[in-house]
Order: structure tokens, then C-alpha cells, then sequence
């Protein structure tokens, strides 16, 4: 049984928050519930988003009851298992690191008293997580980096970001879809696009996926534009 929380978001709303915290465990209860919700309310449900530690789910009012769905939300949680398996998809991105395309490499190496090699290497280690997709379309938010990685945001924000930027700040890394500003820590560039509107899905990633990050060389990723 999870423990959650269910307080209105707005008249056509409901949050369920689970105990407040970057967990693979609690992000799984999170993604586990979104999938149940849909499944079971899809003519009541106008969407579902996964946060962190909890879902938002919004209704339509002419259909549905907040006090009826409230009900059914607590129901559906109370029966989500206690280990949730990861049960998403496996994304491979291949960085080309350093240089013009992570022009932060050489700062964030000074900060965690590393070569860049090694930060390329350290950042390459883990299977990251997606916990949650947004601030602009597709942005993946994917822990948890090295903590020798764990450097907070830029203190200046860069006005503009090139899309395929892959970043770490606050223990996470992620990737930019479009061009935009951003304080993260810009250390390489992928042409994988988390993002594309001509794809009949245009989100790549999807919380609950796991992401595996390779270094590419220079003349690869310009082969590969």
C-alpha cells in the first residue's frame, strides 16, 4: 500500500504526492499509478503527468466527480506494490564531449578535481533514471550523476543553449531539446533528439526509462549530423 496525499490542483485537477524525494522507488509507485489511471479512466482523464514523487491527474468536470475520482485515486494506490519494476525503455545516447560542444568540461573537471577524461568517464558510469520530462518539450530529467559530479547551477544562466546540450547541475544530468536559456553545465552534445514533432511520438523519453550515455569522437558526431 503507498502512502499518499490527494489535495486539489485547481477545479479540474488532483495531485497525488507520495513521500517527497528523488527515489527510484517512489518513482516507480508514481509511474506504476499514471499507468493505472489511464488504463481504467481514459474517458474521464484528459492527462496524466509523472512528477518526481507524485502524479497530476486532470479531468474533465462535465464528466467526472473530483470527489468520486479522489476515491478511485486512493484505491488505485492502495493496492500498487510495495517494489515496482522498472518496466521501461533502455535508450542508448551516444556525447561527443568537451571542445565548443561542453564547453563547461574543463570547469566541472576543476570543481570535482578530475581530468576530463575522467568526468567523461564518470558521467558515462551510471544507468540513469528518467524521473520526470519537462521545462520545455521533451526534456529528460535523469539522476543520479557522481557525486564528484554534483555541482550546483551556473551562477549566470547562458541566454542561449544549443539543442542536443547534455548537462549536469543539482546531482542530475539531462538534455536539451530545443535551443533555450539554461543554467546547467553545458559538458557535451548528442544528436539524439529527446524531442521531434514529426515522430509519430515526439517524447523520447518517458519517466521510468533507464539512459546509458557513450563518448563519441568528433569526426562520428559530425558524421552522424
Amino acid at each position: 500500500m503507498a502512502d499518499v496525499r490527494i489535495v486539489p490542483a485547481g477545479d479540474a485537477a488532483l495531485l497525488v504526492e507520495f513521500p517527497a524525494r528523488i527515489d527510484p522507488l517512489i518513482n516507480g509507485l508514481a509511474v506504476a499509478l499514471a499507468r493505472t489511471i489511464k488504463e481504467r479512466h481514459i474517458a474521464v482523464v484528459r492527462d496524466v503527468v509523472v512528477g518526481y514523487a507524485s502524479v497530476t491527474v486532470y479531468f474533465d468536470p462535465r464528466h467526472a466527480g473530483a470527489a468520486a475520482l479522489e476515491e478511485e485515486l486512493r484505491r488505485a494506490a492502495r493496492v500498487l506494490p510495495e517494489h515496482v519494476p522498472d518496466g521501461g525503455t533502455l535508450i542508448d545516447v551516444p556525447v561527443c564531449y568537451g571542445g565548443d560542444l561542453g564547453p563547461d568540461l574543463p570547469s566541472v573537471a576543476g570543481a570535482a578535481e578530475a581530468t576530463e577524461d575522467e568526468v567523461i568517464a564518470l558521467h558515462c558510469a551510471p544507468t540513469y533514471r528518467v524521473y520526470v520530462v519537462g521545462f520545455v518539450p521533451g526534456f529528460p530529467y535523469m539522476a543520479s550523476v557522481h557525486p564528484r559530479l554534483a555541482l550546483g547551477r551556473r551562477p549566470t544562466p547562458r541566454t542561449r543553449v544549443p539543442a542536443g546540450s547534455v548537462a549536469i547541475a543539482a546531482g542530475q544530468t539531462g538534455i536539451y531539446p530545443i535551443d533555450t536559456p539554461g543554467g546547467w553545465h553545458l559538458i557535451g552534445r548528442t544528436h539524439t533528439k529527446p524531442y521531434d514533432a514529426s515522430r509519430a511520438d515526439p517524447f523520447l523519453f518517458k519517466p521510468g526509462d533507464l539512459v546509458r550515455f557513450h563518448p563519441i569522437p568528433r569526426d562520428e558526431f559530425e558524421r552522424t549530423a
